[in-house]
């Protein structure tokens, strides 16, 4: 079961919840990523239609997207509706929620390792990595790109991030993305063609593959796990570049290839 750090629900907030009662009037749920939490869900928030009969549209286990419309915290009560969210954030709701849901489970067994349990992971650390990278997976994701020094700069204790990287590493491989520019490049040295080199040269050691299109145009490539780490590269390399160029008298221009 996900966890959240606060105890309720927000208003207009989707939640994921499994269907423990129903009756004529409506349904009761418990709320997936909030323990001991349950919402209700009335006839007339079942669905966009006519509901002559509540059992043709929800019954006991079947797991539900909700959209929290009241919370009173006072009394204990949620008041949730199925009908005020599209497919499409339905799906993405589920998929999320399945996603943390294997996050958590690399969190139970970096804890593991630790030689501690799963409550003590959320309290020293899973929730501080909700916060800092946006859910769970987000952190583990980080960790298989960047490694425990990526988490250890946003402040996550090192055993936990060393522990955190073993399992990401072992269990998640990252996507790849990849970002193409082009940087026109012009000396007037007589040496210029050394200094071009060099500046293609420093491209290379950000990271950017090199291509000859035709002189005095060059493609960089970049590639990465995520479109802002490799758009960063590729504008850090493209400026290396042109800043040798420029500091030798020449000229440089970058273009971005638009896709």
């Amino acid at each position: 079961m996900v966890r959240r750090r606060k105890e309720w629900p927000e208003e207009g907030e989707l939640v994921v919840a499994t269907v423990h009662k129903v009756l004529g009037y409506g349904a009761f749920a418990k709320l997936e990523e909030y323990p001991g939490k349950e919402a209700f869900i009335h006839i007339s928030e079942v669905s966009s239609g006519w509901v002559k009969n509540i059992r043709d549209f929800v019954r006991e286990n079947q797991k539900i997207v909700a959209r929290v419309l009241r919370v009173n915290p006072e009394k204990g009560h949620v008041d949730a509706s199925m009908k005020r969210i599209r497919d499409d954030q339905r799906r993405k709701k589920i998929q999320a929620w399945k996603i943390e849901q294997k996050a958590e489970k690399f969190l139970e067994l970096a804890a593991k390792s630790l030689g501690k349990n799963l409550d003590e992971a959320y309290e020293e650390i899973g929730y501080d990595l909700m916060d800092i990278f946006g859910d769970l997976y987000g952190a583990f994701e980080t960790a298989a790109d960047e490694g425990e020094k990526a988490l250890i700069e946003e402040g996550v204790p090192e055993d936990w991030a060393k522990a955190i990287t073993k399992i990401a590493k072992k269990n998640i491989t990252p996507p790849e993305v990849r970002v193409t520019g082009y940087v026109d490049i012009r000396s007037y040295a007589p040496d210029g063609i050394e200094i071009i080199k060099k500046a293609l040269k420093a491209a290379q050691k950000v990271g950017a593959i090199v291509q000859a299109v035709g002189a005095p145009r060059y493609r960089l490539i970049v590639k990465s796990t995520n479109y802002p780490t490799a758009e960063k590269k590729l504008k850090k390399a493209a400026q290396k570049c042109i800043d040798i160029i420029m500091k030798e008298g020449g000229k440089g221009e970058f273009h971005r290839e638009l896709t």
